[in-house]
Order: C-alpha cells, then sequence, then structure tokens
C-alpha cells in the first residue's frame, strides 16, 4: 500500500502543475480545420545492436470536412514504412472512415507486411516462466546467448471493421473479419552475426538453442502450430460510447464487447472462439486541463484451442490487433510480449494534463505532460507441464524455465508506473513519449516508447 499512496502523491506532483499554468481557452486558442490535410510526416529511427539501424517514415492525413466535427476527423489515413539494416520492418497502413456510406457509420481497415527477426518469446503464463537476465546479459558470467528468448515472425495481415447505429451513436453493432498469415521460426542467428567482430557474435541454436526451441523440444508448442498457420477471422459485438469527442473527452465511457470466431486454414484443428470486453473511462478533472482517464480489458479464449501464435494479440473494434500483453500498447514498463495465456487481463490509470494550448504553423498544437500505472495478470494459464526431461548438452533444466503448474504466483500482478510528454497538432496528429518502470525485476528493467496518439 505503500506504494500506492507514494504513486498517487507522484500523480498529483506530475499533474498540478499542468492544471495550474495558464492555457488558452478554446475560443482564443483553437481555430477549426476544414478539408483535407496533411497530420504530420515523421522519420522513423531506431536503433538495437541486434536487429540493426531502422529507418524509414511515417504520415498521417485527415479530412475534416467543413469542419463540424472537430476535434473528430471525418476520415484519416495514416501510412508508414520502415526497415532496419539487418532484415526487420514493416510496411503498413490504417484507413479510418466516420461517415462511411450513411453518416454515424464507420468503417475501419488495416494491415500490411511485418517482419519481427527477433521477437520476444518468454513463455507461457506470465511469472509461471522464468525470467533469466543474466542469460542474455553478454556481460555477466552466466551470460548464454542474447538469442534465448526471440523467435522470428514475419506476418501478413489485413482487416476490417464496420460499427452501425442502433441507438443514435451511442449504441453501436460492430462487425469484422481478419485474414493474417504468420510464419514463425527461431531468429537467423547467420544474418544478425553478419558484420560483427568474432567475440560479439551469438552462438548457433545447437550448441545454445533458444527458449523457441526448447518448447517444441518439450511438447510445450505442437508440430502443427510451430510454424504459424494461416488465420481467418469473423468478429461481431457490440460498443457503447458516450464520450463528447475521442481526441480529449470531456467525459464519458467507451465500452466494447465482442466475440471472435477463428481458425487456422492450414491446420483446422486450431478452431477457437474468443471473448474481449473493454471498458474506458474519461473524468474531466478540469476543463481541457486535466483528465483522469483508465481502461480495464480481458480477453480469453472460452472454447476450442487458440495457436500459441495467436495468443500475445489485443484485439480493437477500430485498429483490429497489437502485439501484448506487455510493452508500449498495453501495459508499459513490462517486457513485450511478457504474458501470454490463454486469458489475460490487464488495465491502466493516466493522469493527463496539458501545459499549454496554442497556434503553431498555422495549426493547433498542444503539449501536454501524463503519469499512468499499468498492470496485468493471468485468468486462464496455458496448460504447462513442468515434468519434461532434460535436454542433453544444453545445460537446461525445465524447471529453469518454468514454475509448476496451479502454481499462486501465475495469477500474480505484474505492474509498471512512469510518465510521458505528448505533441499534438489540431488534436489528433500527437507525438508520444513515455517510459515505464516495471515494478518487478521478472518484467524487465523498462522501456522507453516513442509513438502517435495516447494509448487509448
Amino acid at each position: 500500500m505503500n506504494r500506492l499512496y507514494a504513486f498517487a502523491l507522484f500523480l498529483l506532483g506530475v499533474a498540478w502543475p499542468a492544471g495550474a499554468a495558464p492555457v488558452d481557452t478554446p475560443k482564443t486558442a483553437q481555430k477549426t480545420p476544414t478539408g483535407i490535410r496533411l497530420g504530420g510526416i515523421l522519420p522513423a529511427i531506431s536503433y538495437d545492436s541486434d536487429v540493426g539501424f531502422r529507418y524509414g517514415i511515417l504520415s498521417n492525413f485527415y479530412d475534416w470536412g467543413d469542419g463540424s466535427t472537430y476535434p473528430d476527423y471525418v476520415r484519416s489515413l495514416y501510412l508508414e514504412a520502415s526497415r532496419t539494416t539487418k532484415g526487420s520492418g514493416q510496411l503498413m497502413f490504417a484507413y479510418d472512415d466516420r461517415n462511411f456510406l450513411h453518416r454515424r457509420w464507420r468503417l475501419a481497415a488495416d494491415g500490411g507486411y511485418y517482419v519481427e527477426q527477433a521477437l520476444d518469446f518468454y513463455g507461457f503464463n506470465g511469472y509461471q516462466a522464468r525470467f533469466h537476465p543474466e542469460w542474455t546479459d553478454g556481460e555477466d558470467t552466466a551470460y548464454r546467448t542474447r538469442m534465448l528468448y526471440r523467435i522470428d515472425r514475419r506476418m501478413f495481415r489485413v482487416g476490417l471493421n464496420l460499427h452501425v447505429p442502433i441507438q443514435g451513436n451511442r449504441i453501436r453493432g460492430y462487425g469484422g473479419f481478419f485474414i493474417g498469415r504468420i510464419k514463425i521460426g527461431e531468429v537467423n542467428i547467420d544474418r544478425i552475426n553478419k558484420g560483427k567482430d568474432p567475440d560479439e557474435m551469438l552462438p548457433p541454436h545447437d550448441s545454445v538453442p533458444g527458449l523457441y526451441r526448447l518448447y517444441r523440444e518439450w511438447e510445450l508448442i505442437d508440430d502443427a502450430e510451430a510454424d504459424g498457420g494461416t488465420i481467418l477471422m469473423l468478429r461481431g459485438g457490440g460498443i457503447y460510447d458516450s464520450r463528447d469527442n475521442e481526441a480529449w473527452p470531456n467525459g464519458g465511457l467507451w465500452d466494447e464487447l465482442f466475440l471472435i470466431g477463428a481458425l487456422d486454414a492450414a491446420h483446422p484443428t486450431y478452431r477457437y472462439l474468443q471473448l474481449t470486453a473493454t471498458h474506458r473511462h474519461y473524468i474531466s478533472l478540469i476543463p481541457r486541463r486535466l483528465l483522469f482517464a483508465y481502461r480495464l480489458a480481458a480477453s480469453m479464449v472460452v472454447a476450442g484451442r487458440a495457436p500459441f501464435y495467436m495468443l500475445p494479440f489485443y484485439h480493437g473494434t477500430v485498429t483490429t490487433l497489437q502485439d501484448g500483453f506487455g510493452g508500449r500498447r498495453t501495459v508499459r514498463g513490462l517486457l513485450r510480449d511478457r504474458i501470454i495465456a490463454d486469458g489475460v487481463a490487464f488495465g491502466n490509470l493516466e493522469l493527463r494534463g496539458r501545459i499549454l494550448n496554442t497556434r503553431l504553423l498555422g495549426q493547433n498544437f498542444y503539449i501536454a505532460l501524463s503519469a499512468f500505472v499499468d498492470g496485468a495478470r493471468v485468468l486462464i494459464p496455458r496448460t504447462v507441464d513442468p515434468d519434461r526431461e532434460l535436454i542433453e548438452g544444453t545445460g537446461y533444466a525445465p524447471d529453469s524455465f518454468f514454475l509448476p503448474y496451479g502454481a499462486p504466483e501465475i495469477y500474480a500482478l505484474h505492474l509498471g508506473i512512469g510518465g510521458g510528454i505528448r505533441f499534438a497538432l489540431n488534436e489528433n496528429f500527437i507525438v508520444a513519449l513515455d517510459y515505464g518502470r516495471a515494478l518487478n525485476p521478472q518484467d524487465g528493467r523498462g522501456g522507453l516508447y516513442i509513438n502517435l496518439g495516447w494509448l487509448f
């Protein structure tokens, strides 16, 4: 409890200056945009010693129509193309039309091709899967390989979502589909070693296997799902949305409940139903200055069996799916995809305060600070039988990687805390910087995230 009280004081300390600072009123600071405008163009730049230098470009176009819906846009198109010098990258789009066919109908589509040559994989069921950072630290005497908790994933996907009003615009029916081709494999060690000095090269999988190979050897990942597959998915449900606008709500709820039916076309034995529920609440403490928002969500397989490679995804009704649970879009501060299970719940508490509303280059502009606490826990663990044999020559014993199935630690709460800053043009094109810190070393040390938009 002392940690919670300390963090509450931290929230107040961050937010109070934001609420107390002089901020222009909407009448003096805002000008309504109209027509089609470019929200912004930014370089996509980052660096990782294993995946190389990431470079590319991203942009966002908005159609404001006659301006009557501002700060909500009529249509939006997001484009990104980026890659790394070691072979990872993505080419993707996201389209959102809030005036499709009939006024108030909403069509959202997204997709692209994504290459992750060193995607995080820490095993199943959160804390049941033990994380050994010393085994991936090249400076530690216990070092084995940096690729111990990594896999190669290549994915082509496209999804479409349609919202149809049932009662005004607050209650809407929802339907959608998703098609994805996902290929899974071990990290390409030869590609990553290319150009490295001998003392920096990674050992081959035959001498130091990664966790993915061990899970296959222990039959925790079936052969039918091990290499990926082709997923066909239908989704349907309902939405309740009482927000006055989406960009910076002055209050209201945004709730979703929908059922997913999916199968692997290549391996039809993998058929499953998945239920997803999300509750979001926005509370305006000081109009246009200070906002408290929280999100509670759960996703669970309620029938059948989902292939392991589909469990890390969090599903939404606008963006089809996002990597989770852990990382920039779900639980900041945690290792990416730290929690993989048949059922996961997570939540976010966030205080947002504007410190500046003004005009910049003829466009509305604001700066905001935020402080947050994020958390997640396993609801339905994937069955993991730890009664496995030592793989000869590796030095790996199964109990080094997971606790007994049913151990109470499986259901423990994963927590991350942190803060961020936002730079926004016309309320919607928002450059975001967040830093999150995990409270348990089993979840990593933390992460810095550079992204677009608010988390929710």
